[in-house]
């Protein structure tokens, strides 16, 4: 009786250690460049008016018949927001930061594009459906894509890959359930640098970045 029970209990043992060794590691979190998140709020192409102009992308949410905020229902309204937006992304090596009214993401340039490249990394689609996710539900604000680049290259060809960088977002959230009437993109080169000058690689990597900003629709 001795020997059988020393059997279960070896065979107990194991399967106990099988299943542990089934269980899924969690997800590493990213590292975003040093000094990412307190740096550049005061540039003025964060405070200006959205994309485009606010009269002409008024319109565009009123013929996707989209209802605006009332002055007074704004600030809830985009706290909830900022929220469900801190929940969504926590651990992704990204920042929610609040400006003014309205709320900017930003994303280093490392978790969305390759070296030169325009093209969404597909690695790094789920950053930005997490981001759709919450954007596409809180309608009632207008959604402005900047992307930014380091110094290297030349001023034209950083001002096209910026440029470029920002439709695609754009066109990613468009694509992921968020209303083409509430989205705007901008590149904005090397203009709008955290670091200026660069001095090392991870001011470099902090330069290139991509933010989504969020501003209140209101009536």
């Amino acid at each position: 009786m001795h020997f059988c029970r020393t059997l279960k209990a070896l065979a107990l043992g194991c399967s106990i250690a099988l299943v542990a060794g089934c269980q899924t590691s969690p997800t590493p979190t990213l590292a975003r460049p040093a000094s990412f998140t307190p740096l550049g709020l005061s540039a003025p192409y964060l405070s200006a008016d959205v994309v485009g102009g606010r009269k002409a992308r008024a319109a565009k949410m009123r013929a996707a018949k989209i209802r605006p905020l009332s002055a007074g229902a704004a600030p809830a309204y985009m706290a909830e927001l900022d929220r469900e937006l801190r929940t969504q992304t926590a651990g992704m090596g990204l920042d929610v930061l609040e400006v003014g009214g309205g709320i900017v993401i930003r994303i280093p340039a490392e978790l969305t594009f390759g070296a030169g490249s325009a093209g969404v990394r597909p690695e790094f689609d789920a950053t930005l459906l997490e981001i759709a996710r919450t954007v596409k539900t809180k309608s009632q604000t207008f959604v402005d894509v900047f992307a930014h680049t380091d110094t290297s290259g030349t001023e034209q060809v950083n001002q096209s890959l910026s440029d470029k960088r920002a439709a695609a977002v754009a066109t990613y959230l468009g694509g992921h359930g968020v209303a083409k009437a509430r989205l705007a993109s901008k590149g904005l080169g090397e203009t709008a640098p955290l670091y200026n000058p660069e001095t090392d690689d991870s001011q470099k990597a902090a330069n290139r970045r991509v933010e989504i900003r969020l501003l209140p629709y209101y009536g």
